[in-house]
């Protein structure tokens, strides 16, 4: 997985209508189907959409209401914490489990390997990706 190129300008992202898998990170950003995308990112069935999170104290159930929406299409939920791995809000767990959905918080880029996997065996995967300066 390659690193966004410091010199490439991000388009403005809101939304893609399909759910594809990440090819680069990094530098603030993400890069899929041929789009660049600066900030964090939802990655739900049937879409990506930019996510207004940029840090794990802001992971809360309302930033996470969307997948919490999606949540009958969705087995695991991978959530990608950044650059390092802190523990999430019990509440989140929770109330994911309530739902059946599994829920695997890690840095980034784990997050982000994971998902990719998942995605290529047809799984019922999301992920919620905070956005790191520096691919690992």
């Amino acid at each position: 997985m390659a690193e966004l190129p410091p010199t490439e300008t991000p388009q403005t992202f809101r939304h893609l209508p399909q759910q594809v898998g990440i090819d680069a990170y990094g530098n603030g950003g993400f890069r899929f189907a041929e789009l660049s995308h600066r900030g964090s990112l939802l990655c739900l069935p049937g879409r990506m959409q930019a996510w207004p999170v940029s840090s794990p104290a802001e992971l809360t159930l309302a930033s996470l209401e969307s997948v919490l929406d999606a949540s009958s299409q969705i087995d695991v939920l991978l959530i990608g914490l950044g650059s390092d791995i802190v523990l999430i809000d019990p509440a989140i767990r929770a109330a994911f489990r309530e739902r059946n959905v599994i829920v695997e918080a890690t840095q980034t880029g784990g997050a982000i390997r994971t998902y990719n996997v998942l995605l290529a065996e047809d799984r019922a995967v999301a992920a919620a990706l905070i956005a790191v300066e520096h691919a690992r």
